[in-house]
């Protein structure tokens, strides 16, 4: 007998709908093989798919049997095949005669006695479902919240393989699973760190409020014990809140790579991933035999911290430089290439020589001009140009680290920063550039004009400094965000100053 149902399998972080065909023949030796190129995890499936079906009471079929997993010719990965394919031979067998399976969606990874263990990537398979038209899922128990956020889809989660038999015969009724996504975010869209943390850096946090409000990327430069690893783990907290559509998509990469926490259905605030720079070129950028995302898609819609940004191999910072520009990463494999998002905000820090004290007042530096010379050399002059803000980062004085005086803290910063995010909302419409750093050369034409004095400040700095084109174009575009912050629709000459004060590493290199 011949049993048709719908699973997903995922490329990347997209899923793709697979059609499950197990056909239970009337004779033959009792063998069972699965067909339509299948990985390692799903050949093994039908050990377990075996062993559930027995141990929870049920006859497995003696006969032969052929699973099919169409498309042919998309590599099928990990355990989420093991519920349909069980419940494929089951009816089969007319254990679950009548039933329309082909309406449901149905995922799941079995343990030998019966029980449905969760599995990665469930929020892309449901929005997957939802997509080719199916209203019905059936997933593990565990997954169900999450799957559930997708509102188009009917999902009932399932903790056994009996359940799953039971629902579909008609025999046991469940519940759809509803997840209310408003009130996921008013649980879940706090931040545990606050600015209000951080004693004295004025002029640090005044830069770290610029980027924030306009999505640039920033380098932090200074000693050891400055501050530089707090003040990045607090930017998230003066960003805007995450639009359901952000936290969606940033939700989805995690789930496919099984990084959301348990009973986490949605991630409601922004990631900040901080990878060792001892981090290899596929675990930042992503990639493996099996493409999964790396740390570039992980910090998407949030912040990519590089700690000791000139200890990452040199050709490793290297690849970061494309995505920096588009916002999406490019796996290229013989067969097939796959693209990950990655629009993230960078922030680097770095000290300014190899022992970390030069121009600072408190040690006196150890290095000699050669030493720093070939350390700053490290960072690469195209790299440096994608980056919009380079801001030094003092050692913090006694007298302030001691101060009982009260720090403004995220909730004053995010103030600063959601009004300059509203001026560039309505100066650029409901189009796809949202944030001044993500400007269009036509839009730098219109939008960042500046007055005559200011058009001489930058000119000076260009020949002075020898600026790229690139670079000429971040100043300009971090004026522009510095103008929104102060609330003035003019760019001034001050504007320009201020932003020209920030580019810092170009003096160095």
């Amino acid at each position: 007998m011949l049993a048709r149902l719908h699973s997903v399998t995922l490329e990347g972080i997209e899923g793709v709908i697979c059609e499950v065909e197990v056909d239970v023949a009337r004779g033959g030796l009792e063998k069972s093989i699965i067909v339509g190129l299948p990985d390692a995890a799903v050949k093994e499936s039908i050990e377990r798919v075996h062993s559930a079906i027995v141990n929870c009471g049920y006859r497995y079929p003696r006969t032969q049997s052929l699973i099919n997993l169409a498309p042919a010719d998309i590599k099928k990965a990990g355990p989420a095949f093991d519920l349909p394919i069980a419940l494929g031979m089951l009816a089969g067998e007319g254990a679950v005669a009548g039933t329309p399976l082909k309406e449901y969606v149905i995922v799941g990874e079995l343990a030998l006695d019966g029980r449905v263990r969760p599995v990665n990537g469930v929020l892309s398979m449901a929005m997957t479902a939802a997509a080719n038209g199916f209203s019905r899922m059936i997933v593990p128990l565990e997954n169900a919240r999450e799957a559930a956020v997708v509102q188009e889809v009917e999902v009932y989660g399932v903790g056994s393989l009996s359940q799953a038999v039971e629902f579909l015969a008609g025999q046991l009724m469940l519940d759809t699973t509803v997840t209310s996504v408003e009130d996921l975010f008013a649980v879940a869209s706090h931040y545990d760190v606050d600015f209000g943390d951080v004693k004295g850096q004025e002029s640090v946090k005044r830069a770290l409020t610029i980027a924030a409000a306009g999505a640039h990327n920033i380098m932090m430069i200074g000693p050891p014990g400055a501050g530089k690893t707090m003040l990045a783990q607090r930017l998230a907290t003066i960003l805007p809140a995450l639009s359901l559509e952000e936290s969606l998509e940033t939700t989805r990469i995690y789930s496919a790579v099984g990084l959301l926490k348990k009973d986490q259905a949605l991630l409601a605030t922004r990631p900040v991933r901080a990878p060792h720079h001892s981090a290899s070129a596929p675990a930042l950028i992503g990639g493996g035999s099996a493409p999964r995302p790396g740390e570039l898609s992980l910090a998407h819609y949030g912040i990519l911290f590089l700690d000791e940004f000139v200890e990452f191999p040199r050709h490793v910072l290297e690849m970061i430089r494309q995505p920096l520009e588009d916002g999406f990463v490019i796996v290229s494999r013989a067969k097939k290439t796959i693209q990950f998002p990655a629009q993230f905000m960078l922030v680097a820090a770095m000290n300014p020589c190899p022992c970390g004290y030069f121009g600072s007042n408190l040690r006196a530096c150890k290095c000699s001009p050669g030493q720093i010379a070939r350390y700053l050399a490290k960072v690469s002059g195209p790299l440096v140009d994608r980056i919009d803000i380079h801001i030094d980062v003092p050692a913090v004085a006694f007298s302030k680290l001691r101060s009982k005086s009260r720090q403004i803290d995220s909730e004053g910063l995010r103030g600063v920063v959601m009004a300059a995010r509203e001026r560039q909302t309505r100066r650029f419409g409901n189009g796809k550039v949202m944030t001044n750093a993500h400007m269009s050369h036509q839009q730098l034409e219109r939008f960042c004009r500046i007055d005559a004095v200011g058009e001489m400040m930058l000119k000076e700095a260009m020949m002075e400094l020898g600026l790229s084109a690139r670079a000429h174009d971040k100043i300009c575009k971090v004026a522009r965000t510095i103008a929104d912050v102060d609330g003035s629709e003019d760019i001034r000459s001050e504007h320009v100053a201020e932003a020209i004060s920030y580019r810092k590493l170009d003096r160095k290199l």
